[in-house]
């Protein structure tokens, strides 16, 4: 039906580049790749080992998975990611990350004596931050930026799995604002806000990068500490509940506490929200005592 140049030509204008692989990781041949807006000219490629132009983690990443291939003889997609920094010698690949499905098949027949794969290289980088952007959405609490009820149980399920397995502990903190009505009657909803998302900023200064801070509802916070204990998570605690105070008296020219309780996983706990629970009734004790203050149970 074609000639041979027809062929090629037809493979040579094919958008993605499909790259054919022999078992050494070598490149035997470059087809396509004629989307401009997301590639650039492999042809240089051709005759080279990938041992030669990556560097040696992503070679042996590119060679493990092009054995995969060889072995299931059917087809075998992977997302990976490249920059400059997979790529050996200064001012080589880009100089930011691209996202790539690689869509990879073994070939029936050997090139230039070695097993081979025909791999298809998809620039996906768009689709990735879209769905990046959409997983963000849909974690995130909207006023505070900090992560939502959802996230959280979803830490919370993840940690308890791990305390299952590894018996490593992990302490939750569930704080709220003291008296918020009475903030938002007296100084507005919008104040009432403007609280919230300064307590959100104060939690991301004074807690650790490990610790996960969500926005439960409302003006009530939660932070996961994983890796700490009760009287570790409780001296935390008490240095956010000291620090609120200040800071909202300087922002808002208003006088206000936290109160919280903190709670760590126990053998019993058979759900993840048997720790919040107790954390809870933690706070609600500190309210009884008389606010501003945290009680760990």
């Amino acid at each position: 039906m074609f000639t041979q140049q027809q062929l090629n030509s037809i493979l040579s204008s094919l958008p993605d580049p499909a790259f054919i692989l022999t078992r050494s990781g070598r490149y035997a041949a470059i087809f396509g790749g004629k989307d401009l807006r997301h590639y650039h000219d492999g042809s240089g490629l051709v005759g080279r080992s990938m041992f030669e132009v990556l560097k040696e983690e992503k070679a042996q990443w590119f060679a493990h998975e092009i054995e995969k291939a060889l072995e299931s003889g059917v087809l075998h997609i992977v997302e990976y990611e490249l920059s400059g920094s997979d790529v050996k010698g200064a001012g080589d690949g880009p100089s930011y990350s691209i996202w790539f499905e690689g869509r990879v098949q073994a070939l029936s027949f050997q090139v230039e004596g070695e097993d081979a794969v025909v791999w298809v290289a998809s620039n996906i980088t768009e689709k990735n931050e879209v769905q990046q952007r959409l997983r963000q959405l849909s974690e995130t609490d909207a006023l505070t930026g900090l992560y939502n009820r959802r996230k959280l149980i979803e830490t919370l399920d993840q940690r308890l799995a791990i305390f299952e397995r590894e018996k490593a502990q992990t302490s939750v903190l569930v704080f709220d604002l003291d008296n918020f009505k009475r903030l938002n009657d007296d100084m507005g909803h919008q104040a009432g806000d403007a609280a919230l998302v300064e307590i959100a900023r104060l939690c991301r200064q004074h807690l650790r990068q490990t610790d996960v801070i969500a926005r439960f509802g409302g003006d009530e916070f939660v932070v996961v500490m994983p890796g700490t204990h009760r009287r570790d998570a409780l001296e935390l605690a008490e240095q956010l509940r000291e620090h609120v105070p200040i800071s909202l008296r300087e922002t808002l020219r208003y006088d206000a506490t936290i109160s919280g309780g903190v709670s760590e996983f126990s053998q019993p706990d058979r759900y993840s929200s048997d720790i919040l629970k107790r954390a809870d009734e933690g706070l609600y004790l500190s309210k009884r005592a008389g606010r501003n203050r945290v009680s760990a149970l």
